[in-house]
């Protein structure tokens, strides 16, 4: 007996009971770190742990699965290193070891820290509950949405809070786990944040505020000018009468822009940051600034495009009246027209011209000095195009007078006749033209060009075609020259005559155109 018992101290306290001893250390805690992790997942279960946070965070993670594997893993790492110390090898057990005591050591603070995270995400979870409650029991939301056409804003709340409260707890539970490489800079942000909150806060009231009175102006502007009826004025105007672009609703876009507009100014400057308020602001006040002279140059353009347009409306009755439209007609310039009177053209160009002029002071009050020199340009160019206009219509009814004229003569022919219609409308063609100053250059060379052809024609054709009737006209022009040259040589020799006899010249003509001198017979 006492041999056997020595025999199992020597074998069992030996190498193979380390073994055993090892083997059952791992097999246990392999069991032990298999019950711990299904354990803490049901647990975890039972909270909806998943559920909650994927409904707090809007994604979807399976954070049961990795807490209970954490466990497990860290048990059986436990029992590894039991097993690993059983068997005497420090040397692979030592660096398990100190893991481990480094994690038991901090337990503690991850402990601290996950309850610091769970009381704060509690807290920022029944904050939110509690506001969706405490607003959905007021009317603020419907009155939002009734007078100012605003969102509900009770769940936007509800979530800035929400996020605001975790995101403080995220700052203690990185303190709480001494992670200073995220500590620092998290609460330095965070600091400056807080500091900055008083700043957004009251900008976005002043904004708030503001949107909520512009809004509200505008509804009562456009119900204003709805009951006003002034649509059926701005119809006349051109303005359609749809829904977006009537009159009350750009009446109360106006409006809402002039409320809008220092309402933003204002929360910029309190926001207090230079580098974004300055030149926000800047614009703003330039568009603040320019708003009058825009609506003075609004009224300027509607104003004067009614008034304009009952003047047009009474100089075209007043034309009607009279034969103006039968003008077309008589000078041939009915087809071109086509069903257009003179009377509506000549509305049409005072409205189109006044408004010309509008636009001229227009954009001199607006400083677009370049669009008003175009404008002006525009004018000019177009007072000589009516120049020119006026000038064709008198040019072609002298031209169908002037042929009709010819073609009721006695020798008058109708080929004659439009011979004299064709040319009388060329040369009024090209004074129209350099009236309206429309390439005079080339209307000069076309002018001259035309009268130079016509004159050669005439020479080539008196040169070639008539050259008896050049000769007999020659001889008459060289023969009355002579006969010119002769009387004035019997008049000098008569007055010579004279001069020696002391008598007065007496000059008779005898016959023909021959001179005959007293006495001179006896000589």
């Amino acid at each position: 007996m006492d041999n056997m018992f020595v025999w199992f101290n020597n074998n069992l306290g030996g190498p193979i009971g380390s073994i055993i001893a090892a083997i059952l250390v791992f097999v246990i805690g392999w069991l032990i770190a298999m019950a711990l992790g299904g354990v803490t997942r049901n647990l975890l279960a039972r909270v909806n742990l998943n559920q909650r946070m994927n409904t707090s965070t809007g994604k979807t993670y399976d954070l049961e699965s990795l807490i209970s594997k954490i466990v497990f893993w860290f048990v059986f790492l436990m029992a590894i290193s039991g097993a690993l110390s059983m068997l005497s090898l420090n040397a692979i057990s030592a660096p398990f070891a100190n893991m481990i005591d480094s994690v038991l050591s901090f337990i503690p603070t991850l402990l601290a820290a996950v309850a610091v995270g769970v009381v704060g995400w509690v807290v920022a979870t029944v904050a939110r509950t509690a506001i969706n409650t405490a607003l959905s029991k007021t009317t603020l939301d419907e009155k939002l949405s009734s007078e100012a056409g605003i969102q509900p804003m009770s769940g936007t709340i509800a979530d800035i809070v929400y996020w605001v409260i975790l995101l403080f707890t995220l700052v203690m539970v990185l303190g709480q786990l001494q992670l200073e490489g995220l500590f620092a800079p998290l609460t330095g942000m965070l600091n400056k944040a807080v500091s900055f909150i008083p700043n957004i806060v009251g900008a976005a009231i002043i904004f708030f505020v503001g949107l909520i009175i512009a809004k509200v102006v505008r509804g009562i502007v456009v119900n204003m000018v709805s009951t006003l009826n002034l649509q059926g004025f701005a119809e006349k105007a051109g303005i359609s009468n749809e829904r977006e672009n009537s009159l009350p609703k750009i009446a109360g876009s106006l409006v809402f822009l002039l409320i809008i507009i220092p309402t933003v100014i204002a929360a910029l400057e309190k926001l207090n940051i230079e580098v974004i308020s300055r030149p926000a602001t800047n614009m703003l006040n330039k568009i603040s600034s320019a708003l009058p002279n825009i609506f003075t140059a609004a009224a300027i353009l509607v104003v004067t495009y009614f008034i304009m347009k009952m003047v047009a409306n009474v100089i075209k009755g007043i034309l009607e009246n009279t034969t103006v439209n039968a003008l077309p007609a008589k000078v041939g310039l009915d087809s071109a027209l086509g069903e257009t009177k003179v009377s509506d053209l000549v509305g049409h160009g005072i409205i189109f011209f006044s408004m010309l002029f509008a636009g001229i002071m227009v954009a001199d009050l607006l400083g677009f000095e370049a669009i008003s020199g175009i404008i002006t340009m525009f004018i000019t160019f177009g007072a000589d195009i009516i120049l020119g206009a006026i000038i064709l219509t008198i040019g072609f009814w002298l031209a169908n007078l002037i042929a009709g004229v010819v073609e009721r003569s006695d020798q008058g022919s109708k080929l004659l006749a439009n011979i004299v219609r064709v040319l009388i409308m060329g040369l009024v063609l090209a004074m129209g033209l350099k009236a309206m100053g429309i390439a005079d250059s080339i209307v000069n060379l076309a002018f001259g060009l035309t009268l130079g052809a016509v004159a050669v024609a005439f020479a080539l054709s008196f040169g070639l075609g008539g050259q008896e009737a050049a000769a007999r006209f020659l001889r008459k022009l060289q023969d009355k020259a002579e006969a010119e040259a002769e009387k004035k040589k019997a008049s000098k020799a008569i007055a010579d005559t004279a001069k020696k006899t002391g008598e007065e010249p007496s000059i008779t003509t005898v016959s023909g155109d021959e001179p005959s001198v007293p006495g001179s017979e006896d000589k």
